[in-house]
């Protein structure tokens, strides 16, 4: 027998309108902004998983649940081609040896915390230390190194993916269960939005980071010397030869530290200054105009010959910048080598050391109280 159904007052049979249906839900299905892939196993058998983000423009990022790292993400040129602008690894073996914390989230205290000794209700804290005398982005296993629980989360905004993981109290030497959650979510305005969110059952300190290298020619393809880069500074936190603040908030005025209009990376960091000499280069944490916890712009930087540019916005009221100054060739993604300098980070931060320096932020976490922040990274163009 032969049906026919009428629609928008038009006579069609039902055999072809079930074909119309079965190919827009195999289409809608094929362009999911949201996918989860197997990406390896940890020696103890447990399965890592990644996750794929793409927006109506053809953006995409993926993110994995070890080290709750970014390992990719694509993003277009001047001419609509797509690169991937990330440094990263093609595999979790990767990962496992990562040694420069390449794409990860750093933690439970990104950068620095000078002798691993902190101080916190007249309690000292003894924390693992693992860089020289100092204890560098949450000790020897840090948010880095752990297995994060992963969801796709229900957003407005975009495609997103919501990771959590709960810290021991004692674990690496710091005082509290934290719970802690990350809401990366990819907008269709070419914005990675990242959304962090602690708790804790005692007082606590917390600084936790997005630490993706980036290169916007594109992923092993040359040094980030061109590249363009402003940052929303007009001071820094100077260090001592082992990268600790000595305490002093000083001007970028008049120093290679002055990024507040665009300037070249690689304009002048070869210069014989002493800040240039301790860090080998850039790894300075610069103290961010404007009111810390509002959303504002804290960086752009460009690419002048593929005309991408990235803009990073924090509610953070400092950023680290690194210029890959120990980056030794180690074989990144598709084969290729992560020379020296092949990859910059703009890590939005609390400033390091700061539970030893009371003129600095605090980042001390009160139980009952909620550590929130924010970090977004849009991507454009410019012709």
């Amino acid at each position: 027998m032969y049906y026919r159904m009428f629609v928008v007052g038009r006579q069609v049979p039902l055999i072809l309108l079930a074909i119309v249906l079965f190919a827009n839900f195999f289409i809608t299905q094929a362009k999911s902004p949201f996918k989860k892939e197997a990406f390896g196993k940890l020696a103890d058998g447990r399965a890592v998983d990644i996750y794929t983000l793409t927006n109506r423009n053809g953006v995409e990022v993926r993110i994995t649940n070890y080290g709750a790292a970014v390992v990719s993400l694509k993003a277009p040129d001047r001419e609509g081609k797509f690169q991937d602008v990330v440094l990263g690894y093609d595999s979790l073996d990767g990962y496992l040896a990562n040694a420069p914390y390449i794409g990860v989230v750093v933690g439970r205290y990104a950068n620095r915390i000078a002798k691993g000794r902190f101080s916190l209700n007249g309690v000292e804290y003894k924390l693992a230390v693992n860089n020289g005398e100092n204890h560098l982005h949450g000790g020897i296993v840090g948010f880095d190194k752990v297995l994060w629980n992963a969801s796709e989360a229900k957003t407005m905004n975009g495609a997103a993916l919501r990771l959590s993981y709960v810290s021991a109290d004692g674990e690496e030497g710091y005082p509290g269960k934290l719970s802690a959650s990350i809401v990366y979510t990819l907008t269709n305005l070419n914005e990675l939005k990242v959304d962090y969110v602690a708790t804790t059952s005692k007082d606590t300190v917390v600084n936790l980071t997005q630490h993706s290298y980036f290169n916007l020619a594109g992923q092993g393809n040359g040094d980030i010397l061109g590249h363009n880069l402003m940052i929303n500074a007009d001071r820094f936190t100077p260090t001592d030869a082992g990268s600790i603040p000595t305490g002093e908030i000083r001007k970028v005025k008049g120093t290679p530290f002055d990024f507040t209009t665009p300037m070249r990376i690689g304009e002048r960091i070869n210069n014989s200054d002493e800040q240039l000499g301790f860090g080998k280069g850039y790894d300075h944490n610069f103290v961010l105009n404007g009111k810390n916890g509002a959303l504002r712009r804290a960086a752009r930087a460009s690419d002048p010959a593929s005309g991408r540019v990235m803009e990073v916005w924090t509610t953070e009221p400092g950023v680290q910048l690194y210029t890959g100054n120990f980056l030794d060739g180690k074989i990144g993604k598709d084969g290729k080598a992560y020379n020296y300098r092949y990859g910059f980070c703009l890590e939005t931060q609390h400033f390091p050391d700061s539970p030893n320096q009371p003129k600095f932020p605090t980042t001390v976490l009160r139980r009952g109280a909620s550590y929130r922040t924010t970090t977004v990274f849009k991507f454009s163009v410019q012709k």
